[in-house]
């Protein structure tokens, strides 16, 4: 029986007509409706007919949450006085509930994404609701994309509804063609909210650090919660860890402590939204921020940290790192407090902060790994992504860097578009690297095998289980533990999913065409054979049979992350094929091994290493086949710790496999390298002597003062820049850095004068190297002044009688005035002003001084002398 009543108390009942009208009239809508309106639940029913008004019509609803999905769907079907699987069903990886009669199917983004992927006209399905749009998920944005593309080509009749509490609804709008947009007024109860920030200073979080003073204060927040209010409190945190830490610090409470998050086993995700006799504390990730309310919530503590993704395309590590949760986030989450009665907020960060807040969460299509993007897009038929209709378009070097991984993996061909490996990998519902190991794994190890590992790689096991890929496996084996249950039904869902592992695929590691391990057709080297008491390896012409666990681990470790393939350096320190340095625990058992395949790593801004979490022992004939793209071998010169440095290497990646010496390099790479070596250590690496040093400056006078055909030499970037034209031909002749050192720059530096203009010839009359003086020494210019003016350092006794400023280019030179020590007297560039008015205040302090020099009254007039009295006298 329809419970009428719960229905009509839903306040989104009053927008539902202008939302019916908008479809009838554009096809699609933006409807935004406040927490707790029934947005979720009541309009996917109203579309479809199932309220005993309008046609009955087919309703798909996509969630971004398993979750939420599930919640939505039960939600639905007991309005309707059913069980799930009858008029109302769900779709979640793993996990299906529906029936012969089904008219409103809730799906995860991913479910539909695959399904459009098989089926681009959505047969059957007149209307899709994308739920909590405003959270930006990658999926979510990749079906509105194609959702509209089919509406566009094939079924102009597809209703479209984008559905939000909080969401940029202009954008929405002009997205959807200009839709129209349907307000829901919400009848929340009012929610007070409490500042609560820490009493003392914490550090921001890094990566996925969360400063454990941070967490500290947010129990102590809950604890006053609990104190001060009543009803349930719903506490939000970044991550698993920090719900477990918080967990740990409410012993004693007078609640229920539990804790809700996306990898949560489906009963405990149950209990939580289900209402209890006693009082609870619920420690949730964002998964309850939306679609979903949790019955007996009063209050909420909000720790204000929130989880996106970040990708280091240039280092090939993706990672969730914890940031400020937005203001919408913010708001989403208090709402959860006053679903059911008046409630409040405890904000665990001051007022004023909140005004810095970003206004909405970052677009997961801007910050995080395209490579799945990628793939989906190619096999839409757009392997650019350039005619999808998106709020944000991919990044360009993201998209540059998502084509590589495809092209390595075999996803995709020369011009992006999809192999049938390909598209038997986007049909996986994987990461296009997880597939790849899925795929070929399976082809070495067997579907059930590569399906285990691959399924721990795509949810990260605990971290009690240690970072080993091995260990890992066998505690998820044997694990009775919330995670084991749902690594199991992947497992058994990927596994599936093969079918005949060999199928349409190309053959394993079709990058070389043999097998992890092999070398021209030797078995698999065994990782334990390196290590001194391991056993197990298969001995010289024996065969090898199945692969150990941890051989198994490290082959699929290594096909999913070829980039991470690791050599070991010392100490636990290790260096990934990517060029990343990175470094494993001190008691983890992967300390010891020679080689690694890092499944996952994480490093921080301020990091120069990245920190192993996952890896398996690898050997170096699977690293080598799996990574057999990077595999490069060749002639190697180089600037390198203050030399040239001449080899023929092998190398993986960034990994040194085997060097040796070359004694006669090609000369054209060894002057590449003195060219870095240049321009590392600056073109003081040639001889300069004071006459060459004084060419520069002279050069780089007339370029700053007259230009023209004047170049600029005081630059070592310009300079370099036209190697060619003045180091030639000594640098070829060159072989190492000794060999620069004797390379005279000012000889060089000459090729670089004007010669085919004449202007050369006039370089000692445009900027002569000395200037002759009254008294008739010729005194040598100093060009090097940071204010381009030459400057003339002379006794003021040899200017007597100079009545102007001499000038250089046209430019009055800065004539520094000596004492007959020839100690500084006076600055000046207007002689005429300084025998005027200066000279008498230097006359007065320096004629008792130095009294056996001329000090006459009257420079102007003046004999001009290096001499003193007496010698004028003889």
């Amino acid at each position: 029986m329809i419970r009428t009543a719960d229905l009509d108390a839903l306040p989104v009942r009053e927008a539902v007509p202008a939302l019916v009208s908008a479809l009838d009239a554009h096809g699609a809508a933006v409807l935004c409706a406040p927490p707790g309106t029934g947005k979720t639940t009541l309009v996917p029913l109203v579309l479809a007919g199932l309220l005993g008004v309008g046609e009955r019509r087919r309703v798909v609803v996509a969630e971004p949450r398993r979750i939420a999905a599930r919640a939505a769907a039960r939600r639905m079907a007991w309005l309707l006085g059913e069980a799930v699987g009858e008029s109302v069903s769900f779709t979640v990886r793993g996990e299906r509930v529906a029936g012969p009669r089904t008219a409103v199917e809730v799906v995860t983004t991913g479910v539909l994404l695959q399904r459009l992927q098989r089926d681009q006209e959505l047969a059957g399905v007149d209307v899709v609701v994308l739920d909590e749009c405003h959270e930006r998920h990658l999926d979510a944005d990749t079906v509105a994309a194609f959702l509209l593309d089919v509406r566009e080509t094939l079924r102009p009749e597809l209703r479209l509804v984008a559905a939000s509490a909080t969401t940029d609804a202009a954008g929405w709008a002009r997205l959807l063609g200009d839709a129209p947009v349907v307000q829901a007024r919400g009848v929340s109860y009012p929610v007070e909210v409490v500042w609560a920030p820490p009493a003392r200073p914490v550090r921001p979080p890094q990566g996925m650090r969360v400063d454990p003073a941070q967490l500290a204060h947010v129990a102590s927040v809950v604890r006053r919660a609990l104190a001060e209010r009543s009803g349930d409190v719903l506490c939000f945190l970044p991550g698993v860890g920090e719900m477990a830490r918080v967990a740990g610090q409410l012993g004693g409470v007078d609640a229920q402590v539990l804790q809700v998050h996306g990898r949560a086993p489906a009963a405990v995700q149950d209990a939580v939204l289900t209402a209890a006799a006693h009082r609870r504390v619920i420690l949730a990730t964002a998964v309850a921020e939306s679609s979903l309310t949790v019955p007996g919530v009063r209050v909420v503590v909000d720790s204000g940290l929130a989880r996106e993704p970040r990708m280091d395309h240039a280092r090939g590590l993706g990672a969730l790192v914890t940031v400020r949760a937005s203001r919408a986030a913010g708001r989403q989450r208090a709402g959860r407090a006053g679903r059911e009665a008046p409630g409040a907020v405890y904000r665990c960060w001051s007022e004023a902060e909140d005004s810095r807040l970003t206004a909405y969460p970052s677009a997961e299509i801007r910050i995080a790994d395209l490579a799945a993007f990628a793939l989906q897009a190619a096999c839409w038929g757009d392997p650019d992504a350039s005619g999808l209709a998106l709020l944000d378009p991919p990044p360009a070097g993201a998209m540059a860097a998502a084509r590589e991984v495809l092209a390595a993996v075999g996803a995709v061909d020369g011009a992006g578009r999809p192999t049938p490996r390909g598209r038997r990998m986007a049909g996986l519902g994987l990461h296009p690297r997880l597939a790849r190991a899925l795929l070929d794994g399976a082809a070495a190890l067997g579907a059930r095998r590569a399906a285990q590992l691959v399924a721990l790689l795509s949810e990260e096991p605990p971290r009690e289980y240690g970072d080993d890929l091995a260990a890992a496996w066998r505690a998820a084996r044997h694990g009775s533990d919330g995670y084991a249950p749902r690594w199991r039904t992947e497992a058994r869902r990927l596994e599936r999913a093969l079918g005949d592992p060999a199928g349409p695929s190309a053959p394993l590691l079709p990058e070389t065409g043999t097998a992890p391990g092999t070398a021209s057709g030797a078995p698999p080297r065994d990782p334990r054979a390196s290590n001194p008491g391991a056993s197990g390896a298969p001995g010289p012409g024996r065969s090898p049979g199945p692969l150990p666990d941890h051989a198994a681990a490290g082959l699929v470790a290594a096909l999913a992350f070829p980039e991470r393939v690791a050599k070991a350096k010392g100490g636990g320190a290790f260096l990934m094929a990517g060029g990343t340095a990175a470094e494993v625990g001190d008691g983890s058992p992967l300390h010891g091994a020679p080689w690694l395949a890092v499944a996952v790593a994480d490093r921080s801004s301020h990091s120069a290493s990245a920190r192993v979490r996952l890896a398996a022992v690898l050997d170096e004939d699977t690293a080598r086949a799996a990574a057999a793209h990077l595999l490069t071998s060749g002639e190697e010169v180089r600037w390198e710790d203050g030399d040239v440095v001449a080899r023929a290497a092998q190398r993986l990646g960034a990994i040194e496999l085997v060097t040796r010496p070359l004694r006669d390099p090609d000369p054209a790479l060894v002057r590449d390298a003195l060219l870095d070596g240049l321009r590392t250590e600056g073109v003081g690496l040639l001889r300069w002597s004071q006459d060459a040093r004084a060419l520069r400056a002279r050069l780089g006078f007339l370029h700053h003062t007259l230009g023209g055909a004047w170049p600029d030499v005081t630059d070592d970037a310009a300079l370099l820049e036209r190697a060619d034209d003045w180091l030639e031909p000594e640098l070829s002749r060159a072989r190492r850095r000794a060999d620069l050192g004797r390379i005279d720059a000012g000889q060089a530096l000459n090729r670089l004068l004007p010669w085919a203009t004449g202007e050369a010839a006039r370089l000692d009359e445009l900027a002569p190297e000395r200037l002759e003086v009254p008294s008739g020494s010729r005194i040598r210019l100093d060009y090097t002044a940071e204010h381009g003016q030459p400057v003339l350092a002379v006794k003021l006794q040899e200017l007597f009688g100079l009545g102007e400023t001499p000038r250089v280019a046209g430019v009055p030179v800065l004539v520094h005035l000596l004492s007959p020590a020839g100690r500084p007297a006076a600055v000046t560039a207007d002689l005429a002003s300084f025998w005027q008015g200066g000279y008498r205040a230097v006359r007065a302090e320096l004629r008792g001084r130095y009294p056996k020099h001329p000090w006459p009254e009257d420079p102007a007039t003046a004999e001009p002398t290096r001499h003193t009295n007496a010698r004028l006298r003889r």
